[in-house]
């Protein structure tokens, strides 16, 4: 597991300097600057300012100048919020965005996991139609409309909950079940298809014969083998949290980081976008690691390779 583990991370080096030099190019590439949208200034003051920030620099000069901070941990000053670093709003803004990841991945397991059960142990009954039903209603539907249609239910109609903030657990309830909705959908089809596919295995007709309980069946024996494909899907669905939040964040005006990477790359503020973006990309990386450990805990015949 060590040499795994230490030719993963030596891959990820690679993938990251790859994504953040497209990244540092890409964002300076499009019109316009992080100063252009400013009302107009005098000549000498855009000097000034594009001097302060090093931006009349040659870019090859400015992209070792940003590896170089980078090294030690220095992600750059903000070039929209004033005497801030970048480093200083990714602290102030993560934890709220990683709250909300959090939330939304809770409700998405104990939503998916209980529906996909269920389906599976009253296959082609009524119960079983109703939560497919429900599954691709969350498949088809989007975050961007799920979330308005929510907002117009539960707090414009019926008055439980608030429309937006992030204050107190009311204004938390909406965008956590907004995001968690969509992947509790593919992950009660997964359980549901890794459920009847164990059901049907011969260690399971012999845990019946010896008389074991239903519920031991289903948690003991049969739940550990169909999380395999939920668990395979949890790399790519906690990607999809995280990057999801930049919607739901503008939404529900949460003040989290994926609203701030929104409104980074509108302002051009491209320290901000950069740091964003690797942190993003290091989050996937980790967390598709973990998803490859943890998928051999429960599959012993997998091996790491």
């Amino acid at each position: 597991m060590f040499r795994f583990l230490v030719r993963r991370l030596l891959q990820t080096v690679p993938v990251l300097f790859v994504i953040l030099t497209a990244t540092f190019f890409m964002v300076r590439f499009v019109p316009g600057g992080p100063f252009t949208a400013e009302k107009s200034v005098a000549p000498e003051i855009q000097r000034n300012l594009e001097a302060y920030y090093g931006l009349n620099q040659p870019l090859w000069r400015q992209y070792l100048d940003y590896l170089g901070r980078l090294a030690h941990g220095d992600l750059g000053p903000s070039f929209k919020y004033t005497n801030r670093t970048v480093n200083e709003i990714i602290a102030d803004k993560l934890p709220v965005s990683l709250e909300l990841g959090a939330e939304a991945l809770v409700i998405a397991l104990a939503l998916g996991l209980t529906a996909g059960i269920v389906a599976a142990l009253r296959r082609n009954t009524w119960i079983d139609y109703a939560a497919s039903s429900l599954a691709m209603t969350g498949i088809c539907v989007p975050t961007f409309v799920m979330g308005p249609l929510l907002v117009l239910l539960f707090a414009i109609q019926l008055g439980w909950l608030n429309a937006s903030g992030w204050y107190a657990w009311p204004d938390r309830l909406l965008p956590a079940l907004t995001l968690g909705f969509v992947y509790a959908a593919y992950i009660a089809r997964l359980t549901r298809g890794g459920m009847l596919e164990v059901l049907h295995q011969d260690f399971i007709r012999t845990a019946r014969a010896k008389g074991a309980s239903e519920i031991r069946i289903v948690f003991h024996h049969a739940l550990r083998g169909a999380l395999l494909p939920v668990v395979s899907f949890l790399g790519p669905a906690i990607a999809g949290i995280l990057t999801g939040s930049f919607v739901i964040e503008t939404i529900f005006q949460i003040p989290g980081l994926g609203r701030e990477f929104v409104n980074s790359a509108f302002n051009r503020d491209y320290t901000l976008v950069l740091g964003t973006v690797i942190l993003y990309a290091t989050l996937l990386i980790a967390l598709n690691l973990a998803v490859d450990i943890v998928l051999v805990w429960l599959n012993p015949r997998l091996k790491f390779e």
